[in-house]
């Protein structure tokens, strides 16, 4: 049975900014970043403003600077996450940004240079590191799931018929879920891995102006790790925690993405899911809200026992032009209104491209 999660810092937001790549080199861009990893601060500053423009500084739980190693970031913002998991726990780890921002790179990187392995193949050799390791009569078992939410629709990335989009429950005992969602046994990291390349593959992408391979669609990997053993009452006791690896689609503006027809239709819908997991984030942060907008949207229904409640929640922010200011105590306030609007702003928008 998953144990109880302290209600303090149950959600960490960490940053993560990437060094200028080589078009932003030649083409002389200017950078306009300064990280306090002391601090966990990160400043912008505007080349173009006056002194009544000062630069805007945001605190969060960690910052990472350009030169952060990939294991800097499993071993400060993620290791937590999956020791609690194994603890009993239910985990969330997933990056925000816009497209092209590095958000693959930290959460897979690549898989055959150790010194490059993300947050995703690192977290696989926790959990079967921590398994060889179990003392006594301990048992495990580790299942799998990966499903992706494209416009809105549920597909099981490992079914045989992609196409199918699923329906989400609930029920009292098990909470939410996906009906017919498949599970997968695995017993060993390379399981893990073998599954996830084979779902990914099914995932829809598609080429927008600012990345040739954009993913259309956020995507979910689960995986739920069962433990047993006897008591000292001599009864066997289970603990189970669960895992959730998220790949969001990246955030975008339409200007800069050129995106037109369906592009734009799963652009929308993709900046409205995100707008509402904002809001979901912002009102637990808050501490106040007497409602939390699960329902708003499949990503954060799918989310919730991981979110609020018995959850750890690690937020790897990749954009710092595009932030959730969630910490940032002047803009606290106004941030409630403005995803709000936002979100009415997308729904116009894409009743439009509906009626087109």
């Amino acid at each position: 049975m998953p144990v109880e999660a302290p209600e303090a810092e149950n959600i960490k937001v960490v940053v993560r900014c990437r060094p200028m790549n080589e078009t932003e080199k030649s083409a002389n861009f200017r950078n306009i970043v300064e990280v306090n990893q002391v601090e966990g601060s990160v400043t912008l500053s505007n080349p173009n403003g006056s002194e009544y423009d000062p630069p805007k500084t945001f605190t969060f739980d960690t910052v990472f600077g350009t030169d952060s190693t990939q294991l800097d970031v499993y071993n400060l913002a993620a290791r937590p996450i999956i020791d609690n998991v194994l603890e009993g726990y239910n985990g969330t780890i997933f990056a925000y940004g816009q497209t092209g921002t590095g958000k693959t790179f930290t959460m897979e990187g690549n898989r055959d240079i150790a010194e490059q392995k993300g947050i995703i193949p690192n977290s696989f050799a926790h959990i079967f590191g921590h398994i060889a390791k179990a003392e006594g009569d301990k048992r495990f078992l580790v299942r799998a799931t990966y499903l992706e939410i494209y416009n809105e629709e549920v597909r099981d990335l490992l079914g045989k018929d992609q196409s199918v989009c699923l329906e989400v429950k609930e029920r009292p005992d098990i909470g939410v879920y996906v009906k017919n969602l498949t599970g997968v046994v695995v017993k060993n990291a390379d399981d893990l891995d073998r599954i996830m390349t084979l779902g990914s593959k099914n995932r829809v992408v598609g080429a927008t102006n600012m990345n040739l391979h954009s993913s259309r669609s956020h995507a979910i990997f689960s995986i739920t790790v069962e433990s047993c053993e006897e008591g000292f009452d001599r009864k066997e006791h289970i603990r189970a925690g669960k895992l959730h690896l998220v790949d969001l689609a990246g955030s975008e503006r339409q200007s800069k993405t050129g995106s037109s027809g369906q592009r734009l239709i799963e652009a929308t819908k993709i900046n409205l899911s995100l707008s509402t997991l904002g809001n979901v984030i912002s009102a637990l942060v808050d501490g106040k809200s007497t409602h939390i907008p699960y329902r708003n949207s499949k990503l954060t229904r799918l989310l919730q026992d991981s979110l609020g409640g018995n959850a750890k929640t690690l937020m790897v922010v990749k954009e710092v032009q595009n932030l959730v200011k969630i910490y940032l105590k002047k803009e606290k306030k106004k941030l409630s209104p403005r995803y709000t609007e936002k979100k009415h702003f997308l729904r116009k928008k894409l009743r439009k491209c509906k009626n087109k």
